[in-house]
């Protein structure tokens, strides 16, 4: 168990200083460029930027993220430090402030207005445990580019201690910013988007799931009309607690997908630190949540077999192809709410409302064969 921890603790703290933020306003020109709208209930640090610290006000800004040409679908290359190289490295280029959530809404209302109505989709991406306010940003306008999402990005960003022995802090952080996360989801959608899909990661998705139940205390039925999709990436949710805050629910928003893993480390060191508590995220069998209409999609055989593999779906270059181009997929998200188990090839269980699908590069590729590995 102590080797264990001190492999989880060094895994996690290889990074280096994760709290720089790369200015380099000459890479809007150079490789993808994506504006992402932000919403944080972190406290302002000496920089102007963002801190762990929990602040009381929200603050709302657009950040410009140039994403380098020279990388691989599901990399986030980045200098830790000032003078990143924009051909290879993750890099801030701009950044715009809103004095407040009516500005916000404006913003983002006139940018959804700029494209093609059936494109006017918002991705709100909630990050999870041990994350600084760069780690997500970047982390949304990757998934932005990489599965080649249309519409625009938002991410909220709540105050992590981005700190490896922090995990109390953050816990506690979820419970704080609640009510942050409902304000700006509600900011968001009175821009009138076509569809706001909702996507949580590890830690995060207790902050989704917490504060969709409370909507859903205060206005019943609000997350089904106005969010078009849910995503939990490796929930580091107790399974009991996931049922129980699902049955506040008038209906649960459709699709509702879980990203499972048995090889996700993370979530193992946190069954750990929790009692041996199992995680939503690495739920091998979908009768724990069969009352539920969702869809559980293990991604087990993905696991690259190096670091903690506790984001699966957005770094195997493999997985993001083939989802990318799944056009099941894309249907689920538009709207074709007939059968879940036609939302991926794979092998498929279901449990009651729920289904499972396990997937597996063999049964992938062999259904896409121009795919390459």
């Amino acid at each position: 168990m102590r080797a264990f921890l001190m492999y989880c603790l060094l895994i996690l703290t290889a990074c280096g200083d994760r709290t720089a933020l790369p200015l380099a306003p000459e890479a809007a020109n150079i490789g993808t460029h994506q504006k992402v709208f932000v919403a944080t209930q972190r406290e302002r640090d000496e920089q102007g930027w963002f801190s762990g610290e929990r602040a009381q006000q929200i603050s709302f800004m657009d950040v410009g993220v140039s994403i380098p040409p020279e990388r691989d679908a599901g990399s986030l290359p980045r200098r830790n430090g000032p003078d990143p190289d924009p051909q290879r490295h993750f890099a801030i280029t701009d950044r715009q402030d809103y004095a407040d959530a009516s500005a916000f809404t404006h913003a983002i209302r006139n940018t959804l207005q700029q494209l093609p109505v059936n494109e006017r989709d918002v991705l709100i991406y909630v990050h999870g445990y041990n994350n600084t306010f760069v780690d997500g940003l970047f982390r949304v306008a990757q998934m932005q580019t990489d599965f080649e999402l249309p519409g625009i990005a938002v991410h909220y960003s709540w105050p992590s201690a981005a700190n490896p022995l922090g995990y109390t802090y953050d816990r506690d952080s979820v419970l704080y910013s609640r009510d942050g996360l409902e304000q700006m989801l509600r900011t968001v959608s009175a821009a009138n988007p076509r569809k706001i899909v909702l996507v949580g990661h590890s830690l995060g998705t207790m902050l989704v799931m917490e504060t969709m139940r409370q909507i859903e205390i205060a206005s019943p039925g609000w997350t089904d009309r106005h969010i078009g999709g849910v995503v939990l990436v490796a929930p580091d949710l107790d399974v009991d607690l996931f049922n129980a805050q699902s049955q506040r629910f008038t209906t649960l928003p459709d699709p509702f997908v879980i990203f499972t893993s048995s090889r996700d480390r993370a979530l193992q060191l946190s069954r750990r630190l929790n009692g041996s508590v199992s995680r939503l995220g690495g739920l091998q069998d979908a009768e724990a949540i069969g009352d539920l209409p969702v869809t559980l999609v293990d991604v087990s055989e993905f696991a690259s077999g190096v670091g903690i593999d506790h984001f699966t779906p957005g770094t195997s270059l493999l997985l993001i192809q083939l989802l990318q181009k799944s056009v099941e997929l894309q249907e689920s998200f538009d709207g074709d709410r007939a059968g879940r188990s036609g939302l991926l090839p794979g092998t498929v269980i279901t449990a009651q409302q729920a289904t499972q699908i396990i997937l597996s590069p063999l049964l992938l590729t062999q259904s896409m064969p121009k795919l390459s590995p």
